[in-house]
């Protein structure tokens, strides 16, 4: 594993007690210049990983606490008057940073889930005729709980496809959970915390990934994967062509995390259900075939042939 990876996790871990898998998902989906929504039930460490990761890089970080009264300009910026120049001057919103945490973006109202659109897949904002690009790198954190519905705003499956992830936390065990008492008893662990990384190596693992190798029957095998999903009765939704170059780079990053500069099948399994899984929808039947969208994947994967050497 590349040094600089190994420093990133180690920093983030002083935070974050037993969760390498969830770790290691988010620094790979960073390395992929993508997004994750972190989804799972309060108090087990969301918002945590997001703010230990975003300042363990030193880079600009963002929050928004995403309520059913948070605008859309309080994400991509606004237009104002200058009463001394008599021209109109551009504020920047959150969304001008290296790291965006959008706390319980399902709170928000759909018109501020939407302006969010732009900011994720082209990494710009465009108001008044104008465009803005954003900082490089740029990158979005969302979290949301899955148990409340009260007073919250289903995703549209627009916005689940532009994240390249989705991860979940889980609960700890009992031994990882009594070191993270001992950890927070005098203070939260995250304040202790000190950059490890530039934005610089950001930018540089990034432009390393993009260099892993990946043969023909590999991109064959994550196509295969894909179009079974397009292809399965009890799914309604099949994965966009956006899925396949996520899981696609996701893969890639996989295997430079794991040292090596090309892609095996086992990247593109190891990848496939947190790059993928949140981008179908189950149809009628496939809610009684499967009992969810991840072990739909479960069953393609058993279905569609791996290739060999």
């Amino acid at each position: 594993m590349d040094a600089k990876i190994q420093l990133l996790i180690g920093n983030i871990e002083k935070v974050i007690v037993g969760k390498r898998i969830p770790i290691m998902q988010t620094i790979c989906a960073l390395l992929t210049e993508g997004h994750v929504l972190v989804e799972d039930v309060p108090g087990v460490g969301k918002t945590q990983l997001a703010a230990a990761l975003s300042k363990s890089v030193d880079g600009v970080f963002s929050r928004v606490q995403m309520t059913p009264d948070i605008m859309p300009s309080d994400i991509t910026g606004f237009s104002m008057l200058n009463r001394e120049t008599g021209e109109f001057e551009y504020r920047k919103g959150a969304a001008f940073c290296n790291f965006l945490l959008a706390d319980e973006i399902n709170r928000a109202s759909p018109k501020a889930q939407s302006s969010l659109l732009e900011v994720m897949e082209e990494h710009q904002v465009s108001i008044d005729g104008a465009t803005y690009v954003l900082p490089k790198p740029f990158m979005v954190l969302a979290t949301q709980n899955p148990v409340e519905t009260y007073g919250t705003y289903h995703l549209p499956e627009a916005q689940m496809d532009r994240f390249a992830m989705k991860i979940s936390m889980g609960y700890p065990t009992a031994e990882e959970e009594l070191s993270i008492l001992d950890r927070n008893e005098f203070e939260n662990p995250v304040t202790k915390i000190s950059p490890v990384l530039k934005i610089e190596d950001i930018v540089e693992l990034q432009e390393k990934v993009k260099q892993v190798h990946a043969e023909e029957k590999v991109k064959n095998y994550i196509i295969g994967i894909v179009t079974a999903t397009r292809n399965d009765e009890g799914i309604k939704l099949g994965v966009s062509p956006r899925g396949s170059i996520a899981l696609y780079k996701s893969a890639k990053a996989w295997a430079f995390m794991d040292g090596r500069d090309y892609i095996t099948p086992q990247d593109v399994k190891d990848c496939c259900v947190c790059t993928l899984a949140h981008r179908i929808m189950l149809s009628p039947k496939g809610k009684s075939m499967y009992q969810n969208a991840e072990s739909a994947f479960e069953n393609i994967l058993s279905r569609v042939a791996v290739p060999t050497k």
